[in-house]
């Protein structure tokens, strides 16, 4: 196995550039429909990225034990080569599409993600608004190591896919060249994916392509400007608290909830999900986010 470097460290200068970069901008050429910075958000958004270190490091642990696990059983392997490494971006790019989906609409893995959302800011340091509770991920690259991709390989596709999804982050670039739009995700359809109004929710799930998107019948483009944020904004600028707060919803929505049925709907269901019995304002899910879509009430 080759060594592969850590792109993400080693970009963290660019990040701390570009940042620097976008925030004179606005000092300079300031653009009152565009939200900004504000202080409070830099701030969360930086200590909810350097907590994600810290507990990926943590995580990383059983991660990497189960992932080495799987390669040690297949027979199966993938030399570590200029095009096999193309390759697997492609292909970690393919498996992040359906895990950033799947973080939508399935309630439990949304507490994850829905940390990346909590801003209604949409600038640099918004990319650096990671969750602390990335365990729901590895699941979904499991395919890549069972047909032989080192787990090496798969933390520097990842990596890569991370440091891409960095420079999406930004309302000062507008739309792009046709085709770089058509293949790739950009600024403008990750503002897409970033915004509250029903048309724009859970779409556009794309990490450096949005081809995927095209194919499977996510995507968007951006007409009207986004509204950043979740439907039910947590208003709080403490970490801990933008952490774990779907969680505590999701406590709170099985504690109350009348049968087994209804706990594990408001689990594996989609964060809009209700029963049909339970009506009126008392029922409503405590969920930050519903699906773009709302699920029929069962």
């Amino acid at each position: 196995m080759p060594h592969l470097p850590d792109v993400v460290l080693w970009s963290v200068p660019a990040f701390v550039l570009l940042t620097v970069v976008e925030m004179v901008s606005y000092r300079l050429h300031p653009d009152e429909d565009a939200e900004g910075y504000e202080a409070k958000d830099v701030a969360t958004s930086v200590g909810m990225g350097l907590g994600s270190l810290v507990f990926d490091a943590l995580w990383k642990i059983p991660i990497v034990a189960i992932y080495a696990t799987v390669y040690e059983l297949t027979p199966l392997r993938i030399p570590v080569l200029w095009w096999t490494l193309l390759l697997m971006v492609l292909a970690q790019d393919f498996f992040y599409y359906w895990s950033h989906r799947g973080h939508h609409v399935i309630r439990v893995l949304w507490a994850c993600h829905v940390v990346h959302h909590s801003s209604k800011k949409f600038n640099f340091t918004t990319a650096l608004r990671q969750p602390w509770t990335t365990w729901t991920v590895w699941p979904f690259y499991v395919p890549m190591v069972a047909v032989g991709v080192h787990p090496a390989a798969i933390a520097f596709t990842s990596g890569v896919n991370l440091v891409y999804q960095f420079w999406v982050h930004t309302e000062r670039i507008g739309t792009l060249p046709r085709p770089v739009e058509f293949l790739f995700n950009t600024p403008s359809h990750h503002r897409v994916h970033h915004a509250s109004q029903g048309g724009y929710l859970d779409r556009n799930f794309g990490g450096i392509l949005i081809i995927w998107d095209r194919m499977f019948g996510s995507f968007v483009p951006e007409t009207e400007r986004p509204v950043y944020g979740l439907t039910k904004n947590i208003e709080t600028f403490n970490p801990l608290r933008v952490a774990t707060h779907e969680y505590a919803a999701i406590a709170r929505d099985v504690r109350a909830a009348r049968s087994w049925s209804e706990r594990a709907g408001r689990v594996f269901r989609g964060p809009g999900w209700r029963p049909a019995e339970r009506t009126g304002a008392a029922a409503e899910p405590t969920s930050t986010a519903r699906p773009s879509v709302e699920e029929p009430v069962v």
